[in-house]
């Protein structure tokens, strides 16, 4: 009899465990206002480019995913304390948000293009963009870049992007460079159905950074492993790929864009 109870004992316990186990929930936050990557729907569902990645993280490490929106300013604060486990929101890594938290290796790099006319041949070379006028947003990554690779390029700097755009369609400046995905849209709509990028994208995450990553509070360090680990997992299966097709003409995979 004894025996029976305590074999009934053991059976209870295991069972317990892996009920526990099976409910592991994590909570990840997200923005919902910055499409393809994360929007809300007309039914008021979550969707996105981010939230993909987020769920095939979850199902790969065999925890649900409890996916909710965030104001920008109040997700870092909110991570540390506590009220969620991690931010999928194409979160930028730099050096001051490392401070803060820890990061996952990148799951994304947009990169940047110079844009110009179809009809305009252009060389995007120091000697191709030498004297040629290119336009970036004021006080933006790019233009340092541009200083920095394209010495003799002249640089005029923007408020916003759209008004580097809409000077560029008008022939005041001969080219401009910003995020990529930011002017495929530009390049795909009818605005701006006369212009092409140039040339390859850029990549140099000295300007640029090395890319959006998942960020973990720095006291946890196995949901940081783990994380990294399903990362790398569905970036070799195919997973990711698949996702990427969903939303991009051209791969976002760090080291692997097109």
């Amino acid at each position: 009899m004894k025996n029976s109870f305590k074999i009934l004992a053991v059976a209870i316990a295991a069972a317990l465990a892996a009920g526990s186990a099976h409910a592991e929930t994590l909570r990840i936050a997200t923005e919902g206002t910055y499409p393809p990557f994360n929007f809300v729907d007309a039914s008021g569902q979550v969707q996105g480019f981010d939230i993909d990645v987020a769920n095939a993280l979850c199902a790969e490490m065999k925890v649900e995913c409890k996916i909710e929106t965030f104001s920008w300013d109040g997700m870092i604060p909110g991570l540390n304390a506590g009220k969620f486990d991690a931010i999928v929101a194409s979160m930028s890594i730099t050096e001051k948000r490392k401070e803060a938290e820890n990061f996952t290796q990148p799951y994304y790099q947009a990169g940047a293009v110079i844009a110009a006319p179809r009809s305009v041949e252009l060389e995007t070379t120091p000697e191709g963009l030498a004297g040629k006028v290119i336009g970036v947003q004021r006080a933006s990554s790019y233009g340092q870049l541009l200083k920095a690779k394209f010495p003799e390029t002249k640089i005029r700097e923007y408020d916003k992007n759209e008004e580097h755009n809409l000077d560029l369609a008008a022939g005041r400046i001969d080219g401009v460079m910003a995020q990529r995905l930011f002017m495929q849209q530009w390049l795909d709509s009818e605005e701006g159905a006369d212009f092409e990028a140039k040339g390859k994208a850029f990549f140099d995450t000295e300007y640029l950074g090395p890319g959006a990553g998942i960020a973990i509070r720095k006291s946890d360090t196995e949901l940081l492993a783990r994380f990294d680990a399903a990362l790398s997992t569905i970036m070799s299966n195919g997973v990711y790929d698949e996702i990427n097709d969903r939303y991009f003409k051209f791969s976002l995979k760090p080291g692997q864009q097109q």
